[in-house]
C-alpha cells in the first residue's frame, strides 16, 4: 500500500536530515506510541488581547493511506499497518495539535489547532524529515514538530 501523500508541497518549510541506525517500522512504531500525548506550552491567547497564556497541546497521528488519505496511528492500529512497511523507503505523517487553556474559572477552553504533514525519508542509515504546516495559526513551528518527533525517537531507543 502506498504511504506517500499525493499533495506533498515540493518544497516543505522545514528540513532536515539525521543519522539513524534503526527502520522506518521503528519510526512508524514511534509516531503511534506519540498518539494521545501532551504537553504544555506558551502562547498567545486565542482573544483579541494576546496576553501570553499557558496552554495544553494534544497530538494526533495519522499515516498516509492510499496516496489520498490518512487513517489514525496509535496503538490499536499498528498491527495493521506494520506488516507493509519496509526497513527503508518514505512514509507520510499528518500531525494534529489541538490546543486549550483553562479559563478564569477552570475550564478547559479549546481554540483552533495546527496540523502539519510530515515526510520520514530513510535511505542508507540517512532519515530525512520533512515538515509542512497546513492549517491553522502556526502555533507550534515546523522545526518543533521535527524534534518533538527526534526526541521520541532517542527517548525509546538509547542506540539511535
Amino acid at each position: 500500500m502506498k504511504r506517500t501523500y499525493h499533495e506533498f508541497p515540493q518544497k516543505p518549510e522545514f528540513e532536515r536530515k539525521y543519522n539513524f541506525r534503526a527502520d522506518l517500522p521503528y519510526i512508524v512504531k514511534t509516531l503511534a506510541g506519540m498518539d494521545g500525548k501532551f504537553g504544555t506550552f506558551i502562547t498567545d491567547s486565542p482573544d483579541l488581547k494576546g496576553r501570553p497564556i499557558k496552554a495544553k497541546r494534544s497530538i494526533n497521528i495519522d499515516i498516509t493511506d492510499r496516496s489520498v488519505n490518512f487513517s489514525p496511528l496509535n496503538d490499536d492500529t499498528l498491527g495493521s499497518v506494520l506488516g507493509e512497511v519496509k526497513a527503508e523507503g518514505t512514509i507520510d505523517f499528518r500531525v494534529t495539535l489541538k490546543y486549550s487553556f483553562l479559563d478564569e474559572k477552570f475550564d478547559r477552553v479549546p481554540f483552533k489547532g495546527d496540523s502539519y504533514i510530515v515526510r520520514a525519508q530513510l535511505e542508507n542509515g540517512i532519515l530525512t524529515m520533512k515538515v509542512h504546516h497546513i492549517d491553522g495559526m502556526g502555533r507550534t513551528d515546523c522545526e518543533r514538530i521535527a524534534d518533538t518527533i527526534v526526541d521520541e525517537i532517542k527517548r525509546n531507543s538509547p542506540d539511535v
